[in-house]
């Protein structure tokens, strides 16, 4: 088989939860453009790759599973959700398929497609993190997906020195959304004014939540027993709303909760220090220049089983591209509301730990730098070569 040009290339895409449809759905629109005679899609996604184009052929939430226990609990719908999503590629072979995200549902769905269709183009958007805990994982890709595209600038030489699929580094979207997270003038002036904005960001997880918000609340409290006067902001999911307003009522100092991406963005532009869950929103901080505070709490059976695989010192996504500690980590037992206030104390005011994160953070546009071009485009861009090189005559 080699690259279509007279028709669409046919493109089976699966995601497994919001992120990755989040990724996804760009990624569809760059290919429709830049294949030469457009795409069209099959596969597993949500909102954002159905607005793209795509008719899922289930509910993307039934692959959506966070932490050991909740995984076992889905365990029989994940296997009957995995043996239709392979029926459906061999029923009908695609030019590509495309996992996006969720890499204990998709490589499995990868392996088995493999062993019969051992030519189809098989890219993998976002490396699993290899560099984190399970770096056996980058060696085990090698025989199953031809291609990786990653997010952050390290990872082509880590999947390079662990052995696995040739990797390309291509963006992080939030590259194209930094006009929408740093302030302008007016915005500025409400960072510098009193009382400091503050937003507390307690996961998009309703596990996360249930965890946090309580701890966040108590931090609250001793900011203000320690005379530190706030305005709240909590940004959130239309779907965590609801619990989002039972789990801060008897917040001391009460949250304006603000719903959608648009309304998230506006009190980035104006905070002056944040609390969050760790995750991508750290990075999503740090790019708009809020001094940070990172936590995290998990299950004690949990944390006992990640103590012994992780294989890297933090877990705050700007502190592993900096390759040092900018953002304060408290995890666990450090993730209490004593030792979070504390933290938050000097990023709200004028001095050194404020300064010195926010250099640091200014160092992060070079290091993810694309050279202007979007993510989705040297994404997409990034697919057609693979697909060109797995099928082209020797």
């Amino acid at each position: 088989m080699i690259l279509p040009t007279a028709r669409p290339l046919r493109v089976f895409i699966l995601a497994g939860e919001e992120s990755g449809d989040a990724l996804g759905g760009p990624l569809m629109g760059a290919l429709a453009e830049r294949a030469p005679g457009g795409a069209a899609f099959r596969g597993v996604g949500g909102s954002r790759m159905t607005a793209a184009g795509l008719q899922s052929l289930f509910p993307m939430d039934d692959l959506t599973a966070i932490g050991i226990g909740e995984v076992v609990g889905k365990l029989p719908k994940l296997l009957g959700r995995m043996r239709e999503t392979v029926g459906a590629i061999l029923a009908d072979p695609p030019d590509v398929l495309l996992l996006v995200d969720a890499p204990d549902f998709t490589h499995r769905v990868a392996a088995r497609v493999r062993r019969r269709l051992p030519f189809l183009p098989i890219v993998k958007y976002v490396a699993p993190t290899v560099w984190a805990w399970r770096p056996g994982r980058a060696r085990a890709m090698r025989g199953v997906i031809d291609h990786v595209l990653a997010l952050f600038p390290f990872e082509p030489a880590v999947m390079a020195r662990l052995g696995g699929p040739p990797t390309t580094y291509v963006g992080h979207p939030l590259l194209g959304e930094l006009g929408r997270l740093r302030p302008g003038p007016d915005e500025i002036l409400r960072r510098d004014s009193q009382p400091p904005r503050l937003l507390v960001l307690p996961g998009s997880r309703r596990r996360e939540v249930a965890a946090l918000s309580p701890i966040f609340g108590k931090a609250l409290g001793r900011l203000v027993a320690a005379g530190q006067d706030v305005e709240v902001v909590l940004p959130t999911l239309p779907r965590l709303e609801e619990a989002l307003h039972a789990a801060t009522a008897d917040w001391p100092v009460r949250p304006r909760i603000v719903v959608g991406e648009e309304a998230k963005q506006a009190a980035f532009r104006t905070a002056r220090g944040a609390l969050a869950a760790s995750g991508t929103v750290t990075l999503e901080l740090a790019l708009a220049g809020v001094p940070t505070v990172g936590a995290y709490r998990v299950p004690a059976w949990e944390a006992f089983i990640a103590r012994r695989v992780l294989t890297t010192p933090t877990v705050i996504l700007p502190n592993i591209i900096l390759g040092e500690v900018a953002v304060p980590e408290l995890l666990q037992e450090d993730c209490a509301p004593g030792p979070l206030a504390e933290a938050l104390l000097p990023l709200l005011a004028d001095g050194p730990a404020r300064a010195d994160q926010l250099a640091r953070f200014a160092r992060l546009d070079a290091l993810m730098s694309t050279h202007g071009v979007p993510a989705e485009h040297v994404a997409a861009d990034t697919v057609l070569a693979a697909i060109a090189e797995k099928t082209r005559v020797p």
